[in-house]
């Protein structure tokens, strides 16, 4: 397992971008530098503003760095997202109201040419993956949020790419909700092995799904920490009381202040 983890996947080395902007340049990045192995459930967290989900649109060249370098899977991110080599999750499930389920799932598939037969397999196999089967004939309206956002997980694995990216998406379900779906999610991970890149604002999120946590100051954005979580890969939700989920919790948020300190 360890030579497995020991492969990077992600690897950044003093990563800055700059957006320019009517009102001048703005730093998103500052000198950031890590590395994610095979098979890791890395979480970033930090303050609104503070280049999270720009890092993670870096890494699906949907943002460009203008400093240092980013490689997935050894190769630019323009060369990885031609290699389909990740899916997206967005913070709203941004499903097409007037296709199934199964038809949006089945999108990605569509595009990229793939047989009627092996679009329907596939869509089937993702539905049980996230636990929807069933659903594929509906709606996106007819779902509940916490059920579109599952569908939206399916439809980013449904070209089994092997490094799954998540910006935030859970933040705008209710907690009860979102407990749910964090262990769906951490079933999802160790059922598949997938290397999972996740955004969120929650510190328990952080801590209870993550084999990696990268805390992060405000803008510009710099890594103020990096926590290897030492929990179990199985985590029943009332881990979240044992000493060691409360003391990664306090280094959490240590990290944070610290951040907030440098400004």
């Amino acid at each position: 397992m360890k030579d497995t983890m020991a492969q990077p996947v992600i690897e950044a080395k003093g990563v800055n971008l700059v957006f320019q902007t009517g009102d001048g340049p703005v730093q998103a990045l500052k000198d950031v530098n890590l590395t994610v192995g095979k098979g890791e459930f890395v979480s970033f967290i930090g303050p609104s503003g503070c280049g999270k989900t720009t890092f993670l649109r870096a890494i699906a060249a949907l943002e460009h760095p203008t400093g240092g370098s980013l490689t997935v899977n050894g190769m630019t991110p323009e060369e990885a997202r031609k290699k389909r080599a990740y899916g997206y999750v967005f913070q709203a499930a941004g499903l097409y109201p007037w296709r199934t389920i199964a038809k949006n799932i089945s999108l990605p598939l569509e595009i990229m040419g793939f047989s009627k037969v092996e679009q329907q397999e596939r869509v089937e196999r993702v539905l049980d993956l996230v636990e929807l089967t069933g659903f594929g004939r509906k709606f996106p309206w007819q779902l509940s949020g916490g059920m579109q956002q599952r569908a939206s997980i399916a439809r980013a694995l449904a070209f089994d790419a092997d490094i799954l990216l998540m910006d935030e998406p859970f933040g705008a379900l209710d907690e009860i909700v979102r407990d749910r779906l964090n262990g769906e999610v951490l079933k999802l991970w160790n059922r598949t092995g997938k290397t999972i890149a996740f955004v969120t604002h929650s510190i328990p999120e952080a801590v209870y799904l993550s084999t990696k946590i990268v805390v992060m100051s405000p803008r510009p954005g710099r890594i103020t920490d990096i926590i290897d979580s030492p929990l179990p890969k199985e985590r029943p939700l009332d881990i979240r009381e044992s000493r060691a989920f409360i003391e990664i919790a306090h280094r959490v948020r240590e990290g944070l202040r610290a951040g907030h300190g440098d400004e």
